[in-house]
């Protein structure tokens, strides 16, 4: 039987996902009241990282552990995969030795390859294209502290990167509406935007987005790989920061969430970040306990 991947929030329907928030919620209750689960005794997982990141390894790691596996950390100083061995060849070796693949890295074609060619579950912890187990904890975070988001309005503020196009699919899939706020020449994949369908709605100013939202999201302007593009993203992002004059926009019970690392004064001031609309503290938490509902579910 071929194993089950999570490459992009579409891997999972909207029941599945919502009984996986379920888990997440559960699990977290356990680990907040010292009550070992370690669910997955024994299962190892591989985690090959070409983008480092803090909260993904610590996340994704404790989470093993927590489960009564392990996790080994591959970066590319470590695998052939840094020296050019075919993917293909990496992931039919690699998923002969160990339980579940969890890979961060660049192009969304690499792990689509990897995963076709892995005899066991690959997550994917983040592409250019999507970063899917942050949704998770980002929807678990609404519904920890607003309950059910069908039906809410989110407005996403920035670059239309990985993080937009996971929240487009997270519209889909969980049934609420999307205003999205980029410059122009940063726009999310039309693709993507064209299969959310009405549920999804493009602005220009920040203020016409966030206009009674339930939510506001936003994410650092210059990802990882896009150094050399600082000042041009500063220039075109000029305007798109987070602060209390657009939450005011919103409704005025509205959450503000963001992946982090955030950037306070850039996308984001630290009024709202570190203020009583923020719940990204929650939410990067989240990650951990998600993910092991997502481990859970994908070694079932």
């Amino acid at each position: 039987m071929k194993p089950r991947h999570f490459l992009t929030l579409l891997d999972l329907d909207s029941g599945e996902l919502q009984a996986l928030i379920d888990r997440a919620r559960e699990l977290k209750a356990l680990q907040k009241n010292g009550v070992a689960h370690r669910t997955r005794p024994g299962k190892v997982m591989a985690m090959v990282f070409e983008k480092s990141s803090t909260r993904t390894r610590v996340s994704f790691e404790t989470g093993m552990i927590q489960l009564g596996g392990q996790a080994l950390f591959l970066s590319p100083r470590d695998t052939q995969l840094g020296r050019g061995e075919p993917i293909e060849d990496s992931a039919r070796v690699l998923s002969r030795m160990v339980d579940i693949i969890m890979i961060r890295t660049f192009e969304h074609e690499k792990i689509e390859r990897f995963a076709e060619f892995s005899d066991v579950p690959v997550i994917n912890a983040l592409t250019d294209m999507y970063h899917p187990c942050q949704l998770l904890a980002d929807i678990m975070t609404w519904q920890e502290h607003r309950d059910d988001i069908r039906g809410k309005k989110a407005a996403w503020i920035g670059d239309g990167n990985n993080m937009c196009h996971s929240w487009i699919n997270a519209a889909r899939r969980f049934d609420f509406h999307l205003a999205i706020a980029t410059p122009e020449g940063f726009d999310p994949d039309p693709n993507v935007l064209a299969a959310a369908g009405d549920r999804v709605a493009l602005f220009r100013q920040p203020a016409d987005a966030a206009a009674d939202a339930d939510l506001v999201v936003t994410d650092v302007w210059t990802s990882m790989g896009q150094e050399d593009e600082q000042k041009r993203r500063e220039r075109a992002f000029a305007g798109y920061i987070v602060d209390d004059d657009l939450m005011a926009c919103a409704n005025e019970d509205a959450l503000f969430m963001h992946c982090l690392p955030a950037h306070r004064g850039e996308e984001v001031s630290a009024s709202v970040i570190d203020g009583p609309h923020s719940v990204v503290w929650d939410e990067a938490e989240n990650r951990l306990h998600a993910q092991k509902a997502l481990i859970e579910l994908l070694l079932a």
